[in-house]
This record gives C-alpha cells, sequence and structure tokens, in this order.
C-alpha cells in the first residue's frame, strides 16, 4: 500500500514535469511563460494539486513525499528561469538586428517657440525701457482699496459688483486691471516717476472672439512737472508703430475712465476685416480693434497716494497684450491664445 502511494505520485510528478517542459519549450515569449508558471506552479495550478494529494498518504511517508515534491518544485522553477533567460537574450538579439547609422543625422530638436501674448510683453517692454521707463511687476491679488478706491472708482459702480469681478472676500478681489500698481508704485516712489507694469488682470466676462476671462496688459505710467497729453499721444503712437509699422493706422476716441481726465480710448485697425467693418464678428462692425484706454491721471488719483496735483502731472494707458497679438498676427479670435493647437507658437514665430 505504502510503495503503490508513493509510486503513484512519483508518477504523477515525471507526468506534470514532462508536460511542463513541454509547454515551456513552446512558450515563444515572457507572457507566455508567464502563463506556464501560472498553470504548474501558481496557487491554483497542478503542483498545488499535487500537494493536497499529500494527505491520502499514510502518517510515515508524508515528510517523504513533501520532499520529493520539493525538489521537483526546485527543478521546474530552475527550468522556468532558464527560459525567461533565454526569452530575454533572444529578444535583445531581435532589438541589436535593427541597425542603427550612427553617422546619420538625427531629427532637429524641437525648442519650442514664446508665445505670441508673451513675445509683444517684451516688444512693449523692450520699446519703453529704451525710453527710461522702469518694469515692475505686482500681486495679481489685489485690495479693494488699491483696485478700485485710491483709483476713483466710486462704490457703485459696476466693476465693483461680484457680477464683473472675482471678490476672494469682501476686500479682496483678484485684479481686473494693473491699474493698482500705479498706485503702489507712487506711494513707493515720489515724483518723477515713469513705470510700466505687464501682468494678468481678471473679469466675469462672457468668453467671446474679443473677450477672456484672464488677459494681460501692460500698464503704463508717467509723472512729473509739465507732462501733458501731447506727451501721452507722442509713446503710444511710437509703440504701436513700431509693433505694427511705420504706416499702421492708430486712432484716439474721447472716452470716461474714473482713474483719468481727460480719457481716450486707443483703437488699430482690425485685422480680420481691414478696417471694413460690416458684419465682421472680431470688431463687432466697427471696423477698429480697441487695444486699452489712456488718459491723464486724476488729480483724486494724485492725491490718494499723497502727490500734489498743483505740482505734478501725469498720463497712464493700459493696453490688452492679446489684443495687440491679433493685430500683429491677424488673428481673427482671441480664443485661438489659450486653446493649445500644436504649432500655433511655432507658426507665429
Amino acid at each position: 500500500m505504502t510503495t503503490t502511494g508513493m509510486n503513484s505520485l512519483e508518477e504523477n510528478l515525471a507526468s506534470l514535469t514532462a508536460r511542463f517542459d513541454a509547454a515551456v519549450t513552446n512558450a515563444a515569449d515572457a507572457h507566455a511563460l508567464d502563463e506556464v508558471r501560472v498553470a504548474f506552479l501558481g496557487r491554483s495550478g497542478e503542483v498545488t494539486g499535487v500537494r493536497r494529494g499529500i494527505g491520502a498518504l499514510p502518517p510515515a511517508e508524508r515528510p517523504n513525499a513533501g520532499k520529493v515534491i520539493n525538489a521537483a518544485v526546485e527543478a521546474l522553477e530552475a527550468k522556468l528561469a532558464e527560459a525567461i533567460t533565454r526569452v530575454e537574450r533572444a529578444a535583445l538579439e531581435r532589438s541589436l538586428d535593427d541597425t542603427i547609422d550612427v553617422t546619420f543625422p538625427g531629427p532637429p530638436a524641437n525648442i519650442g517657440a514664446i508665445h505670441p501674448v508673451r513675445r509683444v510683453g517684451l516688444e512693449v517692454a523692450r520699446y519703453f525701457t529704451r525710453h527710461g521707463f522702469a518694469v515692475v511687476l505686482g500681486p495679481e491679488i489685489e485690495t479693494d482699496a488699491n483696485n478700485f478706491d485710491a483709483l476713483n472708482i466710486p462704490p457703485d459702480h459696476p466693476a465693483r459688483e461680484g457680477l464683473d469681478s472675482f471678490y476672494l472676500r469682501p476686500d479682496l478681489v483678484l485684479r481686473t486691471h494693473t491699474s493698482p500698481m500705479q498706485v503702489r508704485s507712487m506711494r513707493k516712489h515720489g515724483p518723477p516717476i515713469a513705470i510700466i507694469v505687464p501682468g494678468k488682470a481678471y473679469r466675469r466676462d462672457a468668453v467671446d472672439a474679443r473677450h477672456l476671462y484672464m488677459f494681460h496688459q501692460v500698464e503704463g505710467l508717467m509723472v512729473g512737472r509739465g507732462v501733458h497729453f501731447g506727451h501721452l499721444k507722442g509713446m503710444l503712437v511710437g509703440m504701436c508703430r513700431e509693433l505694427f509699422g511705420p504706416s499702421a493706422d492708430v486712432r484716439f476716441r474721447p472716452s470716461f475712465f474714473p482713474f483719468t481726465e481727460p480719457s481716450a480710448e486707443i483703437d488699430v485697425k482690425c485685422p480680420a476685416c481691414e478696417g471694413h467693418g460690416g458684419s465682421c464678428r472680431t470688431c463687432g462692425g466697427s471696423g477698429w480693434i480697441e487695444i486699452g484706454g489712456s488718459g491723464m491721471v486724476h488729480p483724486n488719483v494724485l492725491r490718494s497716494v499723497g502727490y500734489d496735483p498743483d505740482e505734478v502731472t501725469g498720463w497712464a494707458f493700459g493696453c490688452g497684450l492679446e489684443r495687440i497679438a491679433m493685430k500683429r498676427h491677424d488673428i481673427n479670435d482671441i480664443r485661438a491664445f489659450i486653446e493649445n493647437m500644436p504649432g500655433f507658437a511655432e507658426a507665429l514665430a
């Protein structure tokens, strides 16, 4: 009885080993070898079934049966490891068969390009720094006082409503323009002062061909004795003609802003309709695109920062960089700047 039990176990192991060897030989890749491992050596594999048969043997033979099974398993695992090495070596040799000519020129490196909005900002900064202006940056989260009160914007102005501005709390807002840096800079430095402020601004605008809720502006400020509107016009016409060419069409349209008086909006001819207007979506039929507002700094703003409006005067402007880039590159939809289209920046480089 005892001999018959051990003989049956050894016969089962021999049959299992033969089938295992055949499966390993036929396995062509690592995935197939892993399937063999699971089928024979896995938790529910054939070896586990053989181990469960030990309980049917007499108690005296069970230790010897366990040793026989363990020895067989070690042999199977060694064969499996050898097969895995064989398959990996074959895969490496196949990869080496793909001859590479190391003397052949490689593909050109894709180093990217500066985004057109940033490039416009850099060009504007270079223009003004050549004329003695300093470039300053400021926080995008501003106090309600700096963003509105100090700029002569009254409490009942529509821009101060939650429908137009992004309030973080009653006294903090995502700045709606870069103009608060006028206030910060004048409080920090006495006249004369000449600065530009590039940066982001936020408004609750509906996104369309001309508006984004997050956009880029560049703010300019010059304050000193004898500063007048002619200086403002000269600087801005010079900026536009440097950006758009010496024959660029620029116009100043009378307007109103709480922080400047008198005030004017700066327009350039629409790139989509070439100034014809009509049903043009980009310019709304006017033939012109507004790129910003400007004017003489309001006396109340000068007083709010401790300047004497009887002693000094100043001008300020704020232009949208996206609007300038649209004109520069004949783009008729402002959303193109934020849609991450492949090759967009390279095409405009």
